[in-house]
């Protein structure tokens, strides 16, 4: 198999440095190029036609939102974006992944203690962004030219008329719950499986997604935008209620767990699943035990395996299980090794679409 061509954009010479070391010594990989700024940028990739580029979000000349956007327009290819998760970070991170950023990898703050997280983290997400098809890259170039929005972005002036008059009862403690999990690919996914559902508000939906540590918060705030239920980044101790969206917060496990006969959440930083915190299996898994038969699961786009034997037990307690169709996700990672190990059936494997009427009819039963 031929390496993988990286090109590096970032106007520090230090995080060069380190993107060129541990992308140069992974023999799945050859850095082709180092950029310092798009300008630089755009003549590196006529001249080497690479297959991934990390991108910095903050640069001189032009921003790497600005680029992006003109890269997708003209050239689309799989990008990861390397980001700063300050709270101004965040936003411009999700208007990268929006604008058809496969992944985003967090900067280290001290290299000293973070490299050989770092290390996988890169290594991993790179190879996964170069796994995207070229079908996928080319319906990104389409909306970019012809809407000059993302299909998130679009999805609140199409869909939140037609839902502009749900009311919430708010406090009604839930009793059916809907779990998803997803990875790469997962922040657009769930936004527009989310978008395209036909809420009526008993919907109780708690999400793990392989998030950062000061990212979720932003992530919920902006999903909480664009749809008719309330959306929150979940805090240990909360109560399920109906009507609203729980993401699991960057950087720590998310359970759900029964007390005094209600639902609730568990925050707990205990060590990694599958390399991941949070993971998706320790909420399926959750889920399984506690709400048994009476819970729904969805897993989504995303790379490797996190979520296929949760999904597996949540399918053994009788729950009904979903996986993202590989036509349509970004790495079919995750939802390829729930497919494998038999936690989804063969006919509820679907695009994304169809899962959104999945979690429609869910909730319409009484």
């Amino acid at each position: 198999m031929n390496a993988i061509k990286v090109l590096i954009v970032d106007d520090s010479r230090l995080i060069q440095t380190v993107l060129n070391e541990i992308l140069g010594s992974d023999g799945r990989f050859v850095v082709v190029g180092i950029a310092e700024n798009p300008h630089e940028a755009r003549q590196l990739i006529k001249e080497t036609d690479p297959d991934v580029l990390t991108l910095d979000v903050e640069m001189p000349k032009m921003n790497g939102i600005a680029f992006l956007k003109n890269l997708m327009r003209l050239r689309p290819m799989p990008v990861v974006m390397i980001s700063t998760l300050t709270a101004k970070g965040a936003g411009v991170t999700l208007e990268a992944i929006e604008l058809g950023a496969v992944d985003f990898v967090e900067k280290p703050s001290d290299l000293s203690q973070s490299i050989d997280h770092y290390r996988h983290e890169i290594c991993e997400k790179v190879f996964a962004a170069s796994k995207v098809s070229r079908l996928k890259l080319l319906e990104t170039q389409q909306r970019i030219r012809g809407e000059g929005q993302s299909s998130v972005t679009r999805s609140v002036t199409q869909s939140a008329p037609a839902q502009a008059s749900l009311a919430i009862q708010r406090g009604v403690a839930a009793h059916r719950i809907c779990a998803i999990g997803g990875s790469t690919g997962g922040l657009e996914a769930l936004s527009n499986m989310l978008r395209q559902v036909q809420f009526n508000g008993r919907e109780c939906i708690v999400v793990c997604l392989h998030l950062p540590a000061g990212f979720t918060a932003s992530y919920s705030r902006r999903l909480d935008s664009l749809l008719p239920i309330d959306v929150k980044e979940a805090e240990h101790g909360d109560k399920l209620e109906q009507g609203c969206v729980y993401i699991a917060p960057g950087g720590l496990h998310m359970e759900v767990v029964k007390r005094a006969g209600a639902f609730c959440i568990r925050i707990n930083d205990d060590e990694p699943v599958n390399r991941h915190k949070p993971s998706v299996d320790v909420l399926f898994d959750s889920v399984a035990d506690c709400v048994g038969a009476s819970a729904i699961g969805f897993i989504l786009t995303g790379m490797g395996r996190d979520g296929a034997l949760g999904l597996k037990r949540m399918h053994e307690a009788g729950c009904m299980t979903y996986a993202q169709d590989e036509a349509t996700a970004v790495v079919w990672g995750m939802p390829g090794a729930a497919a494998e190990i038999g936690a989804v059936i063969p006919e509820n494997i679907a695009p994304l679409t169809k899962l959104s009427a999945y979690l429609t009819d869910y909730y319409q039963k009484k």
